[in-house]
């Protein structure tokens, strides 16, 4: 049994990440959040020691090592995403491996940083990537690995998630704090096409603006025209017909990917593979990292593929 300390214990993603440490035996000793509406606790770890002020909750484990010779293998941390980075050095510091939701970091500099980091402090820093352990996923980049096509895959990739006018008010309306639309929705496709379709070779970005995002990215394997969006407007008829606020879309040389179920029931088995000394590292992170960076900061352009919801 592994012990667990958890940062953003009252977040959206945290009850998975309870769940996962639940399901895979271990135990959690420690939870911060500077909000403290957290019931969900009782649920998995009742017992867990909850905190609202983070020097507390740092104090509290240097004191459970140092007198009661408690350790902590491991931090998982939710927390938004401009934070990650100093959660996942305190982590390091205290002798723990990382288990950090998405994105890892905001910038490229940042993965280069944490590699010196972990070196330094001899522990981990896991990144949780759904999409690389989803079946219909794997079977896409088996697929690809072994067709070996002589020419370039043609791929719209769609995703528009509806949110509503909390979503401007909070951090993840503020690009210093979330990256924008592309980081924060977009960070798991782009590091999906990217595992699968090779090196980035171009991208162009055609639309930006705080609620949607589009352009196109040529990989190795594969050229992407994409398009994002938190806008129910842009839903399409077939999706606002059966009263759907989300809508995924992966269409490859014409023919539709199905991954939109079972997306949401994957930190159990991000866990395990963690636990195993299996889990995806900085390296694995650092491509999707530069594209989002990209495109955070690359000059809108007329030129390239567009998105058909562009025209």
């Amino acid at each position: 049994m592994k012990n667990f300390a958890l940062i953003g214990v009252s977040g959206y993603i945290a009850p998975r990440h309870l769940k996962a440490i639940k399901n895979t035996n271990n135990n959690l000793i420690a939870a911060l959040d500077k909000f403290d509406s957290v019931g969900i606790l009782d649920s998995y770890f009742p017992k867990a020691d909850f905190f609202v002020e983070f020097e507390r909750f740092d104090r509290h484990i240097e004191k459970m090592k140092r007198k009661k010779n408690i350790h902590l293998d491991y931090v998982s941390i939710c927390t938004p995403n401009y934070l990650h980075d100093s959660h996942i050095r305190m982590a390091l510091r205290r002798g723990a491996d990382a288990i950090c939701e998405k994105p890892l970091v905001l910038n490229p500099w940042n993965i280069d940083a944490l590699i010196d980091v972990e070196k330094d402090y001899k522990q981990k820093v896991n990144a949780i990537l759904q999409l690389r352990i989803h079946p219909n996923i794997i079977r896409l980049k088996r697929k690809v690995d072994l067709e070996n096509k002589k020419g370039k895959y043609d791929i719209d990739l769609t995703y528009i998630t509806s949110r509503g006018n909390w979503y401007d008010v909070s951090w993840k309306g503020d690009q210093s704090k979330s990256g924008g639309i592309a980081t924060n929705i977009g960070i798991h496709f782009y590091d999906m096409l990217s595992w699968i379709f090779g090196e980035t070779q171009e991208n162009i970005v055609h639309l930006r603006d705080k609620k949607k995002v589009a352009g196109y990215i040529e990989f190795e394997k594969a050229r992407v025209r994409w398009f994002l969006s938190i806008e129910e407007d842009c839903l399409p008829k077939k999706a606002k017909v059966l009263n759907q606020k989300t809508y995924r879309s992966l269409i490859i040389d014409d023919e539709e990917i199905e991954f939109s179920s079972g997306f949401n029931e994957l930190h159990d088995e991000s866990y395990k593979k963690i636990l195993k000394g299996e889990g995806f590292g900085l390296m694995d992170v650092k491509q999707s990292i530069e594209i989002i960076h990209d495109i955070r900061n690359n000059e809108i352009l007329k030129i390239g593929e567009k998105h058909p919801f562009l025209r």
